[in-house]
């Protein structure tokens, strides 16, 4: 069982950065792999990125590759998104999510955090 809890969120101007942290509960959180997902007013949630279990594999959508990075600190129980050059469309809730094998496959994640929210002012 693993418990995660966003933070990081906030109100930015777009062109501005912002690093999101999700802390885990238990002693297994080296074990898992996982994931950032975003969900936008009105829009299904998507994913944005994902690291492995020892955070030598990473995997990004299209639409943020460049801009984020998605790190983890197992000695710490936490996963990083660092996000750069922020956008208007970046604007969402922001979730983390926990998985045995690294995919960006929501259906997949059997852990979510409760989110943290991101506004990106035009």
């Amino acid at each position: 069982q693993v418990q995660l809890v966003e933070s990081g969120g906030g109100l930015v101007q777009a062109g501005d950065s912002l690093r999101l942290s999700c802390a885990a509960s238990g002693r297994t959180f080296s074990t898992y792999a996982m994931a950032w997902f975003r969900q936008a007013p009105g829009k299904e949630r998507e994913f944005v990125a994902a690291i492995s279990w020892s955070g030598g594999s990473t995997f990004y959508a299209a639409s943020v590759k460049g801009r984020f990075t998605i790190s983890r600190d197992n000695a710490k129980n936490t996963v990083y998104l660092e996000m750069n050059s922020l956008k208007f469309e970046d604007t969402a809730d922001y979730y983390c999510a926990a998985t045995t094998i690294v995919t960006n496959k929501e259906y997949e994640y059997d852990y979510w955090g409760q989110g943290t929210q991101v506004t990106v002012s035009s």
